[in-house]
């Protein structure tokens, strides 16, 4: 993947806020292309609002992938996953983001942004854009995460 040519979805809300600055530092200085669906401040918000902006714009195919980050990263997760063409994984290191794309196609990055330190979730980051999806055997598997509804 040409990670230059791919512009990714972000969102936090007030806990991830700090952590989502840093990663846009990151981003602008290896010129990936985003766009922030906010929060803008650290002042108290409520996570669904963010996780439902960017799960709803890589849900509909306007974004191949995105980047959520919340106190815990378990809120933005879950909100995210209520998604029926978004795969959210909650990683807090490079090897987790690498296995979370590599076997299972995850489309959404979710980091524990009073958990991890900037270095680490750039770490993770670095791995969920580097890495393919491998397919194979775990592209049938991937297929039966949603259900038949």
């Amino acid at each position: 993947m040409d990670r230059k040519a791919e512009k990714l979805a972000l969102g936090s809300d007030h806990a991830g806020f700090k952590l989502k600055e840093d990663i846009i530092k990151y981003l602008i200085s290896k010129e990936i292309s985003f766009y922030d669906f906010g929060t803008y401040s650290d002042e108290s918000t409520d996570y669904p609002i963010f996780a439902h902006a960017v799960a709803k714009a890589v849900n509909n195919g306007s974004f191949a992938r995105g980047v959520l980050i919340c106190g815990s990263g378990n809120g933005v997760n879950m909100t995210a996953n209520k998604y029926p063409e978004v795969r959210a994984a909650l990683c807090w290191n490079a090897e987790i983001a690498r296995f979370a794309r590599l076997h299972n196609d995850a489309n959404i990055l979710s980091l524990p942004g009073r958990f991890i330190e900037s270095g680490e979730a750039i770490k993770a980051l670095d791995a969920f854009l580097e890495t393919d999806f491998e397919g194979g055997r775990h592209a049938a598997r991937v297929k039966k995460i949603s259900p038949n509804l």
